[in-house]
């Protein structure tokens, strides 16, 4: 019965693509959103206060690529979920995925919740190299997914680079 259970699960993005693309979008997006509630306070009073690096993007930048990268994060999911949960590799990269997702909200709780841009840049690290394993166990499923990580690969690059220099600067 798991195994039936299993097999029909792993073919529902083959059955309702639209709806099964938009729902894994939407959850990436509401995930992605559990950071700004670790952040919220520490974003409007303590971040303004920091000395900032002159590469420091303007504070509405922020939300509009997040919400993109989001949007790419749930449709490379999706791409990589539709090749089958019965497939190692697919649970693998899946696996992955959902763990650089923990460290991506996590980093929203250690650099704004916790106001600490020492603690933010080593959550930031760990991200960056689950990332990268995510791409590279991706790329094994479907490049297209792969492909989709790269621009939050670079977001994630040079928030890493201004983590480092807060952590410098302050």
């Amino acid at each position: 019965m798991a195994d039936t259970t299993l097999r029909t699960v792993a073919r529902l993005p083959d059955r309702r693509p639209a709806a099964s693309l938009a729902l894994a979008v939407l959850a990436s997006e509401l995930l992605g959103g559990l950071g700004n509630l670790l952040s919220l306070d520490g974003v409007t009073t303590w971040y303004p206060t920091l000395t900032k690096p002159a590469f420091t993007p303007p504070s509405w930048v922020f939300g509009p690529v997040w919400v993109t990268l989001f949007a790419l994060l749930g449709v490379a999911a999706w791409l990589v979920w539709r090749a089958g949960l019965d497939e190692p590799s697919v649970r693998l990269a899946l696996a992955l995925f959902a763990g650089q997702f923990a460290f991506n909200v996590a980093w929203s709780g250690a650099f704004f919740g916790l106001r600490s841009p020492l603690f933010g840049l080593v959550v930031i690290l760990a991200l960056w190299l689950t990332i990268v394993a995510t791409v590279l166990a991706f790329d094994r499923v479907d490049r297209r997914a792969a492909l989709l990580l790269v621009p939050y690969l670079a977001w994630v690059s040079f928030a890493a680079l201004l983590n480092y220099e807060l952590c410098r600067l302050n």
